[in-house]
């Protein structure tokens, strides 16, 4: 098998985390960097890394990297890499890209210019002047930075949080894959008790219980390179297989509640998607009325915080709410993942560590507070 340089794109803030999971999957090799982490595999890690990571958002190949501060260069530079070793003559070329702090800023115009060479370096190997483009699609990205081209095939397609088994959210929805890496963050273990105040949709209780259940978020869906010539499916059928060995039965301790009836229906009918439903109780319950009944445990939530609704006080007023409820949990982890302004205030005690990352576009904050004292 031939090997890449691959680049797994990750939201800002999860980086760490999934390099975490790249080095859990044997990739010792991946190096951090802004918004993607690096690493090397083969056409089966391209399969591999699509059906397990958690939290990035998509498994790109780094095609090539070259000065490119003008259309000739940019032109040349696309056309030397060799697509139709990558592309079939009847693929669909869908080209996207970013320019920072480079010359070339029209993205319409670069986009032209990169799929333009794309076909050129096609017709020189199949020796046709048309393609029909009718055939499996490639996304091709490029990013301009400082004037230097990095150009990419997109092996995955729809990004990875389409686990496919959400199909009813509730309002402000995480992603699963910002879901997971809360998860991942709170340093949870299977057989510790795990709790979700604020469930909504189910989707933080449902991605603790692929984690625990080592379930494969890639197992029930599609990607955009399974219908590449130059990853066999049985490379894909083999890894889907070793991946539905891996699961695992255990019992787990996951409590998700809300006090909306309308969105623990959904939240159950998504975990039942998801295969996951004996593993978490849904039920309907008020913050003020959580039930601490194990020494220890962890609570990860994302509380409403008026950010989408536009009721900021209410938000604080529940926030204070909460503190009163967590009160009682004095051997509990706590991980509120909250954009509300102000959050420690109403919230009337520090964190022991706060991380920043976004929800969409809301600047948001992983408030941890340790099990202890309350006070």
């Amino acid at each position: 098998m031939a090997e890449y340089r691959l680049v797994a794109t990750a939201a800002f803030g999860l980086e760490s985390v999934v390099a975490r999971e790249l080095k859990a999957l044997g990739y010792d090799n991946a190096l951090v960097e802004n918004g993607r982490v690096v690493f090397s595999g083969t056409e089966r890690d391209i399969a591999r890394t699509n059906i397990w990571l958690r939290c990035a958002d998509r498994v790109l190949i780094q095609m090539g990297r070259f000065p490119a501060s003008d259309f000739e260069e940019l032109f040349q530079g696309v056309r030397a890499i060799p697509w139709g070793g990558y592309i079939s003559s009847t693929g669909a070329v869908n080209v996207t890209g970013r320019s920072v702090r480079s010359t070339l800023t029209s993205i319409p115009a670069c986009q032209s210019v990169v799929k333009k060479a794309v076909i050129e370096s096609m017709k020189k190997r199949y020796r046709l002047e048309s393609f029909s483009e009718d055939g499996p699609a490639s996304g091709i990205e490029f990013s301009l930075q400082n004037n230097v081209a990095s150009v990419f095939m997109d092996t995955t397609g729809p990004g990875l949080h389409k686990r496919g088994y959400r199909t009813g959210t509730g309002q402000a929805a995480l992603k699963e894959t910002l879901a997971a890496g809360l998860v991942y963050l709170s340093r949870w273990r299977p057989g510790t008790p795990f709790v979700d105040p604020f469930c909504g949709s189910g989707t933080i209780a449902i991605e603790a219980a692929m984690i625990g259940r080592n379930v494969a978020p890639g197992m029930k869906r599609r990607f955009a390179s399974e219908q590449w010539k130059f990853i066999g499916p049985e490379i894909w059928e083999d890894v889907r297989r070793h991946a539905g060995k891996e699961e695992k039965r255990a019992a787990l301790d996951i409590r998700a509640s809300d006090i909306d009836d309308s969105v623990l229906i959904k939240a159950r009918h998504n975990a039942r998607h998801a295969g996951v439903l004996p593993s978490v109780t849904f039920e309907r319950r008020d913050v003020k009325d959580l039930a601490f009944d194990t020494e220890k445990g962890i609570v990860v939530c994302n509380p409403p915080y008026g950010e989408r609704s536009g009721d900021k006080e209410a938000a604080g007023e529940l926030t204070k709410k909460m503190r009163e409820a967590f009160d009682q949990a004095r051997g509990w982890s706590l991980f509120i993942f909250s954009g509300l302004e102000d959050f420690e205030k109403y919230y009337g005690k520090r964190a022991d560590s706060n991380r920043k990352l976004y929800n969409g576009r809301i600047k948001c904050y992983l408030y941890g507070y340790t099990a202890g004292d309350r006070r």
